[in-house]
């Protein structure tokens, strides 16, 4: 509402800004179009900074909104995009300056593409369909190519040309479809499960030339996201150029940059082949030379060894020592049998020294009653007893007549 004033009744600053300040607060949300010139986001501030500009009549205003809001797109809105903003005006009294508080933010045209993309990636994300632990690798040399694209397009002629180049003899199975439209969807999907039902077929790349986003789109579509994830042969997403990222490039087991770099990526080159084999082939050879000249070596090192080049030495002198101990063996047992045979001479005139028919030979008799027992005291005689009486040189009888008895002894 309009404030009557004069020059003698003018209104502070201060109190012009307040006034302003209760307008704009009256104010409800409202929806703002503009482009994003200006983006702050500070680690750890709760609050995002951006200016939202007006190209057509070169306006810019500030707008201020909590860091959820702005998380919610972040993944696809930055510096230039377009927006829609529900904000709702504020006035800063003490600089008097306008600003937006925005509650929600959505991507216009593009980017509102690239969101719903963003939230589908996600989504299957979240089910494990990119997990590397998923991809498949590639043959190494692949005898038949599946190849779908579009219909005498720059795709299928970049990977023809540049495979059948690097490898004349490889062959492909081809799948011409339409790539984009209402119809490129269920026509590659069927093409590739087409494809993907051949046993021969070794590989399937998905080739397309390079486009805006809406003419990839199909190429995102999540009917051939997952049809791609079921197949059992590994697919290669060659899908517009390199700044392009479809979500097929996600799910595909290998993903090429363009055409030309499938064509590259999936069949060998035969003369970087052929160089490699004799690069192998060389170093076979430096290899088993090198082996035989080691082995050569030990060889000679061997036969220079005293023992191969006189094999009879060791023999020989292993003799002599044979030899040298016998003959000390020999004198060893000489000397024991020498000494044993003196001892036993000894021993043997001691036991004859000892024995009873030496002293019987001095002269000695031994009395023997009938039942063989020696008579060792007068006492175990009677007179009249009969008596054997043995000598040295044979025995008598005798015949006791009277037992004597000697003091000190007893005696017959």
């Amino acid at each position: 509402m309009a404030v009557n004033t004069s020059p003698e009744s003018a209104l502070p600053v201060g109190e012009v800004s307040r006034l302003i300040g209760g307008w704009v607060d009256r104010l409800g949300a409202v929806w703002v179009e503009g482009q994003i010139t200006q983006l702050s986001r500070r680690p750890g501030a709760g609050v995002v900074f951006m200016t939202l500009r007006d190209p057509s009549y070169d306006i810019s205003v500030s707008v201020t909104c909590y860091r959820q809001v702005f998380d919610a797109v972040a993944d696809v809105v930055g510096e230039g995009a377009r927006v829609v903003v529900l904000a709702k005006p504020e006035w800063y009294a003490p600089r008097g300056q306008l600003s937006l508080r925005a509650a929600e933010i959505r991507p216009v045209g593009v980017g509102e593409l690239l969101a719903r993309l963003e939230q589908l990636k996600k989504a299957l994300a979240g089910e494990g369909l990119f997990a590397p632990e998923r991809k498949k690798p590639l043959p190494f040399l692949p005898q038949l190519i599946g190849l779908v694209c579009g219909r005498a397009s720059a795709a299928e002629r970049d990977v023809l040309e540049n495979a059948r180049r690097r490898w004349p003899a490889v062959r492909f199975e081809v799948r011409n479809v339409p790539v984009q439209g209402v119809h490129a969807v269920p026509q590659v999907v069927q093409a590739v499960k087409e494809l993907d039902a051949l046993d021969e077929v070794d590989v399937i790349i998905v080739a397309r030339g390079g486009g805006s986003v809406e003419d990839l789109l199909p190429f995102s579509d999540e009917q051939l996201v997952r049809a791609v994830a079921e197949c059992r042969t590994p697919v290669v997403s060659a899908i517009g150029h390199e700044p392009d990222n479809p979500l097929l490039d996600h799910v595909a087991d290998l993903r090429a940059s363009t055409p030309t770099d499938a064509a590259k990526k999936v069949v060998p080159d035969v003369g970087e082949e052929l160089e490699r084999v004799r690069q192998l082939r060389d170093r076979a050879r430096r290899c088993v030379e090198a082996y035989l000249a080691r082995e050569e070596r030990g060889l000679a090192h061997a036969l220079a060894r005293p023992s191969i080049e006189d094999p009879h030495r060791m023999v020989d002198e292993r003799a002599a020592q044979v030899s040298s101990l016998a003959e000390r063996s020999r004198r060893c047992l000489g000397h024991l049998l020498d000494r044993a045979d003196s001892e036993l001479t000894h021993t043997h005139a001691r036991v004859v020294a000892l024995s009873p028919a030496a002293t019987l030979k001095r002269g000695y008799a031994v009395l023997q009653r009938a039942d063989g027992h020696a008579v060792r005291a007068a006492g175990e005689v009677t007179a009249g007893e009969a008596l054997r009486a043995r000598v040295a040189e044979g025995g008598f009888s005798v015949r006791v007549e009277e037992p004597v008895r000697v003091e000190g002894s007893e005696e017959v």
